[in-house]
């Protein structure tokens, strides 16, 4: 089965350099502390994950809504996934446009070097795309495919269509444990917007007309998709109060505001990490610990590292590069056999999640961005329009 579809605005632009190489340096962080921590499978699962996928790229600060999470989040993927592919057991194949149509020979690249079965890998990459493409006729055509494998050949793909007339890009997700048939309803739900009747071939009740097909060819289809689970994200560019779980956020903020990181023995060995830090690190520790539930509102990660477009707030590149130095220490020193501040990192979202249960926000949403946008420039903020400037007071 699918594991699940989004439904995102449309939006073109490249991602600056300096965004760019900071979310393959995360990206490759966070994924090996999960791959670390919890197996190569789980990263798989995870991907395959519709709304964690979403939050990833929030917290390595993309624009939180957009289509351009998913080329961004999957192109820092295979870069620093893939040169250190022989560590971790997994690999990232495809991409967008023409890199899509090299996932075939990068299969049998990686198949001749691990002795998995290419054609099979070949043609699940090759139907998930025919399925999302062609038997699920919904007025998405395919412009992105990624299939990521591991050396003992699970697989997962994420894969990108766009609508111009509607300017929205729809992204599916599939994940190999749970693929039964590629055309009797291998979806286990599909993410997107209702927009009326569409042509579904892989419908159980469509069992005949997929063996009349040359009569379909000639009739309007008589199956309908069943009602359809939705994450569409808005198309406003703000991030506002209703797009965040105001109670989760909140005890994070506290978390690193109001508490003395020395005072907290499970946060000891986070060296020289400040306040502003601790709330980076949270959030990313959640996307690395954090259970499947708690995905479900994406936009509370932009309040890591911002977004490039201003929103919520700029990327505050200081914070974002001690972000990465802090995983990447707790990543060779666990490797090494210290544990100690691997430790500590997972602690940040078991303290979090704890102080939730008894948590009531107080402070304004409004007020909570503005604070972010005001000391931009402590942290080096920067935007596609360039740096965070220090606001000017009149007396």
């Amino acid at each position: 089965m699918r594991s699940g579809q989004a439904d995102l605005p449309l939006h073109y632009g490249k991602v600056p350099i300096w965004l760019a190489e900071r979310m393959s340096k995360l990206g490759g962080a966070i994924a090996e502390a999960i791959v670390l921590e919890y197996g190569k499978n789980t990263l798989l699962q995870k991907l395959s994950d519709p709304c964690w996928f979403q939050s990833l790229g929030c917290v390595m600060g993309m624009d939180w809504h957009s289509s351009g999470i998913t080329t961004s989040v999957m192109g820092a993927l295979k870069k620093s996934i893939n040169i250190r592919s022989n560590e971790l057991g997994i690999y990232v194949c495809g991409g967008r446009g023409k890199h899509s149509l090299k996932t075939p020979s990068e299969i049998t690249a990686i198949a001749n070097r691990t002795g998995l079965a290419g054609e099979n890998l070949i043609r699940a990459s090759r139907l998930s795309a025919r399925v999302d493409n062609n038997a699920i006729q919904d007025g998405f055509q395919l412009y992105l495919h990624s299939f990521v494998l591991t050396d003992e050949g699970e697989w997962a793909v994420i894969q990108q269509g766009m609508n111009t007339n509607n300017r929205m890009a729809r992204r599916y997700h599939w994940h190999s444990p749970s693929i039964k048939s590629f055309t009797e309803e291998p979806h286990q739900f599909i993410y997107g917007k209702n927009q009326g009747k569409i042509l579904n071939l892989t419908d159980k009740a469509a069992t005949s007309i997929k063996s009349e097909m040359l009569q379909l060819l000639k009739e309007e289809p008589s199956h309908l998709l069943k009602e359809i689970k939705t994450l569409c994200m808005p198309s406003h560019h703000d991030v506002r109060e209703k797009d965040v779980n105001l109670k989760r956020l909140g005890s994070i903020l506290t978390l690193a505001q109001n508490i003395e990181v020395n005072d907290m023995e499970s946060l000891l060995l986070l060296d020289g990490a400040g306040p502003r830090t601790i709330q980076s690190l949270a959030l990313v520790s959640e996307i690395i610990h954090g259970t499947t539930t708690r995905f479900d509102d994406p936009a509370r990660f932009s309040f890591a590292h911002g977004g490039k477009d201003g929103h919520p707030f700029p990327v505050p590149l200081k914070i974002y590069d001690e972000t990465i130095q802090q995983l990447e220490a707790a990543l060779q020193k666990a490797k090494l056999g210290f544990n100690d501040k691997n430790q500590a990192l997972k602690n940040l979202s078991k303290v979090a999640t704890e102080m939730e249960k008894d948590f009531q926000p107080n402070d304004r949403f409004e007020d909570l961005i503005q604070k972010e946008r005001n000391e931009s420039w402590k942290y080096n903020g920067m935007t596609v329009k360039g740096p965070a400037t220090q606001l000017k007071l009149d007396f």
